[in-house]
C-alpha cells in the first residue's frame, strides 16, 4: 500500500511517511476524470507507470467546460451546478480511476477544480465559487479521499489570485481550510498558479500551502525556470518547490506574440529535458514533465485547444515522456536528502538561457553533477567541494540513462572537463567513489 508523502525535516524534499525519499516526478493529464473512460485511463496510467511517473496532476472540476459537458459516462460533476451538491455518479468515476493509479503506484496531485470556476478571466466556468461554498466543498471532497492515500492536494488553477480589483485568494484560502478540515494535518498540499508566478507570490507564508509550485509555461524556449525555483529556495520559511508546469512536449512555442502557431514551432524533448534539468540542479523536489496532447486527451473528433499536432494515444509514447525517468533515476541514485544548489561551484561561465549550466552537489561532498545542455561545452569547477581524494568522472546520456566511465583522476582545487561532441545535452557527474546509477542511493 502506498504512504502518504510528507515534507522531509529539512523542508526542502518530500518522503514518505516511513521517510523514503521521494521524486515528484509528475505528468499533467488535466482532463483525465473529465474526458477518459476506464479503458482510456487504464491505458494512459500503464504507459505513466512504465515511464516511470509517480504523479499524474488531475481536476475534479475539469478546464474544458467541466460544469457542463458530461463525462464519458454522461454524468456532470454538480447537480444544478452547486459545489454543495456534488454528484455521486460522477465522483464514483474520480473514485476508479485515483485507485487505478495507486494499484500503479502512482499519486494523484488533485486539484479540486480549475481556476475558471473562480475567477473568470477566460475560459468557460461559470464562476460558481466563494468563500462559503469553496470550503465546504473542500471539506467534503477531503473527507471523501480521507483514506486514500496516494492523494496530493493541488488548490488553484491557473488564474491570477488578483484580478480587474477583485480579491480572489480568500476563496482559494477558504477551499485549503475545508481541506485541511476534511483530511486534517495529513494532508499536503500546493497550489497551481497562473503562468509565469509562483505559489509563493499570493501565499507563502499561509500555513496551509506546504510545497511551493510554479508554471514556468509554454511562451518560448529556456524560459529560466532556475531561476523562479533559486527565488523560493531562499525565502523563509523553507518550503519545497518545484517547476509543476513547464513547456510541454510538442506544444507551439509563442514569442510573445501571444498566439501559438505552428509556424514558430514546437517544444519538443531537448527543451523539455533542459527545463527539467536545470529547475532540479537549481534546487526544487521534482518536476513534472506535460505533453500538449496529453494534458487535454486530444483526440480528431474533439475541438483541439492551441493546435496539438497528434492525438494523446500517439502522444504518450513521445520520447521526453520516456526520458524524464532518467533525471528521477539520477537524482535517487546518489544521497537526496543532502543534496543542494551549487552555483557556487561554476567558475565558469553560466551562459545565456540556451546553454545556461547548472550545478548541483551533496552538502557532504560525496558527488557534485552539472548540465551542460549543449554538446563539446567546457565547464570548470571547483572540485575541493568534494570529499575524496580521488574523482570518478562520468558523462550520464539524459536520453537514455546510461551512464559513460570517464576514469578516476587525482582530485584537485579545480577541474575543467568538456562535454562529449555527440549529444546535444550530456550531464557531468563526479563521485568520491564508485556508485551504481540504477539503485537508490548508489550502494
Amino acid at each position: 500500500m502506498l504512504e502518504r508523502i510528507r515534507v522531509s525535516e529539512n523542508r526542502r524534499f518530500l518522503v514518505t511517511d516511513s521517510g523514503e525519499s521521494f521524486f515528484w516526478l509528475g505528468d499533467t493529464a488535466w482532463e483525465l476524470f473529465h474526458r477518459c473512460s476506464l479503458e482510456d485511463a487504464e491505458l494512459y496510467l500503464d504507459n505513466r507507470q512504465e515511464r516511470g511517473f509517480n504523479v499524474v496532476q488531475a481536476v475534479a472540476l475539469a478546464e474544458l467546460d467541466g460544469l457542463n459537458t458530461p463525462n464519458v459516462y454522461g454524468e456532470l460533476p454538480l447537480h444544478d451546478n452547486d459545489p454543495t451538491t456534488p454528484n455521486e455518479a460522477y465522483f464514483r468515476h474520480m473514485d476508479a480511476l485515483i485507485q487505478m493509479a495507486a494499484e500503479r503506484d502512482i499519486y494523484v496531485g488533485l486539484l479540486p477544480t480549475w481556476g475558471d470556476k473562480v475567477n473568470l478571466m477566460w475560459g468557460r466556468g461559470p464562476a460558481i465559487f466563494n468563500a462559503e461554498n469553496a470550503r465546504a466543498y473542500g471539506h467534503w471532497l477531503a473527507n471523501r479521499y480521507r483514506d486514500q492515500p496516494n492523494i496530493l492536494w493541488i488548490n488553484g488553477g491557473d488564474r491570477p489570485e488578483q484580478a480587474n480589483g477583485v480579491d480572489y485568494a480568500p476563496v482559494w484560502r477558504a477551499l485549503a481550510a475545508g481541506i485541511r478540515d476534511g483530511l486534517g494535518s495529513d494532508a499536503l498540499i500546493t497550489y497551481h498558479p497562473n503562468g509565469g508566478r509562483g505559489s509563493s507570490m499570493s501565499f507563502h507564508n499561509d500555513d496551509w500551502l506546504d510545497v511551493n509550485m510554479w508554471q514556468s509555461g509554454h511562451l518560448e524556449p529556456d524560459l529560466p525556470n532556475w531561476e523562479y525555483i533559486t527565488q523560493d529556495y531562499h525565502r523563509t520559511p523553507t518550503k519545497p518547490v518545484l517547476d509543476g508546469e513547464p513547456n510541454y512536449e510538442d506544444h507551439p512555442i509563442n514569442p510573445f506574440t501571444r498566439q501559438w502557431l505552428p509556424e514558430y514551432g514546437y517544444f519538443r524533448d531537448y527543451d523539455v529535458r533542459r527545463q527539467a534539468y536545470r529547475a532540479v540542479f537549481a534546487g526544487a523536489c521534482g518536476h513534472t514533465y506535460g505533453h500538449h496532447a496529453v494534458w487535454q486527451f486530444y483526440t480528431p473528433e474533439r475541438t483541439p485547444i492551441n493546435i496539438p499536432d497528434r492525438s494523446w494515444q500517439d502522444a504518450i509514447t513521445r520520447p521526453g515522456a520516456a526520458q524524464m525517468m532518467h533525471l528521477k533515476n539520477l537524482m535517487l541514485s546518489r544521497p537526496y536528502l543532502t543534496r543542494v544548489p551549487a552555483q557556487e561551484a561554476l567558475l565558469s561561465d553560466a551562459g545565456d538561457r540556451a546553454s545556461h549550466r547548472r550545478v548541483t552537489r551533496d552538502a557532504d561532498g560525496s558527488y557534485l553533477m552539472a548540465y551542460l545542455p549543449q554538446a563539446g561545452q567546457t565547464v570548470t569547477l571547483r572540485t575541493a567541494l568534494l570529499s575524496g581524494e580521488t574523482l570518478q568522472v562520468w558523462w550520464y546520456d539524459p536520453r537514455t540513462g546510461e551512464a559513460d566511465d570517464a576514469g578516476t583522476f587525482l582530485r584537485t582545487e579545480t577541474q575543467t572537463f568538456t562535454s562529449p561532441d555527440s549529444g546535444p545535452d550530456w550531464v557531468l557527474v563526479l563521485d568520491d567513489a564508485a556508485r551504481d546509477f540504477n539503485v537508490p542511493g548508489g550502494v
